[in-house]
């Protein structure tokens, strides 16, 4: 019978010739990527670096890689007019039709607080003169306007610019109500013997934003103020943005005679400013759309009443 030395000694000898476990690639030399992949089998896909990846892409799966940085890109041409529509198949509405519509979308509201509003597209140039005035309709929107008449207080022009409808005559009084943020008037008119006054009191930061600085060139600055107050009371100013030109012409309680009237006016008095501009300058009527305060824009073809119209000019009369 062996003894317990022979015993340990038969055992240490099957250890060491039996071959190492297997580890859970199979051997220590597939830790490698390149042998894992071997041993996984053919179907499975190389690994790849970035440097093969981008060698390897097609040309046309990424265009922005492949776009060629030295070509000369094509730069746009700046719009030198404004953009115009072509209106050939665009419906248009006669004068009584638009009117119809306007009024009801303002059902229930009331005839003198709503506005009709016109607004005129002109072809005009970007960098070009703007069209800009005064007008008094032949049927006025809005007569209850405040105009400051700046004058001497003692003078003929103070006493028939109060007889005229003047709300405040005087200079320094209103010079410092106006440095006092005290605004009280719609309009201003100057006399030009209170021209200098006015310039060296630096009214022109604060009523110059609001558009009540009176200059010549808006004729606001006048030998006799009374005259100008009869057309200035009823009348409103008009000018052109972004080759537009707005202004309200009626109140919802007027007839389409009156606002017949009150449109053959605007547009006359546009086209009188624009045959005034420069040979130079070209601008043309594009567009004519009748809106209101709460309803959209109708363009306009000219008629007053359509042919196969549904309703009459006494209908649209009452309020």
């Amino acid at each position: 019978m062996a003894t317990s030395r022979q015993c340990l000694a038969q055992l240490s000898r099957l250890c060491l010739s039996s071959p190492p476990p297997a580890t859970r690639f199979g051997s220590t030399r597939l830790l490698s990527t390149t042998a894992a992949c071997a041993s996984r089998g053919s179907f499975v896909p190389k690994i790849l670096s970035k440097k093969e990846k981008a060698g390897a892409a097609p040309k046309g799966q990424n265009p922005q890689k492949n776009k060629k940085k030295d070509a000369p890109q094509k730069k746009r041409k700046a719009r030198t007019m404004y953009k115009t529509y072509d209106l050939k198949d665009a419906e248009m509405f006669s004068l009584c039709d638009a009117m119809r519509y306007i009024r009801a979308f303002e059902v229930g509201r009331s005839p003198t607080s709503v506005k009709y509003e016109m607004a005129i597209k002109l072809r005009s140039q970007k960098n070009g003169p703007v069209v800009r005035n005064r007008l008094r309709l032949p049927h006025p929107v809005r007569t209850d306007i405040r105009i400051c008449v700046i004058c001497p207080p003692d003078s003929k022009y103070a006493e028939q610019a109060r007889a005229a409808g003047a709300s405040l005559v005087g200079e320094e009084d209103i010079f410092e109500a106006v440095k006092d943020g005290r605004i009280e008037f719609d309009r201003c008119i100057c006399q030009t013997d209170s021209l200098d006054k006015m310039n060296k009191a630096g009214l022109g930061r604060i009523l110059g934003p609001r558009g009540l600085m009176p200059s010549t060139k808006l004729g606001t600055v006048v030998k006799d103020p009374a005259a100008v107050l009869k057309d200035m009371i009823g009348g409103a100013e008009y000018r052109e943005r972004l080759g537009v030109v707005r202004m309200a012409i009626g109140q919802l309680g007027f007839t389409p005679e009156e606002m017949q009237r009150n449109v053959r006016a605007f547009i006359e008095a546009v086209k009188k400013d624009m045959a005034q501009l420069s040979d130079r300058i070209n601008k043309e009527l594009s567009e004519v759309v009748l809106s209101s305060t709460n309803a959209p824009g109708f363009p306009l073809n000219g008629d007053f009443i359509s042919a196969d119209s549904k309703i009459t000019t006494r209908e649209l009369s009452t309020s």
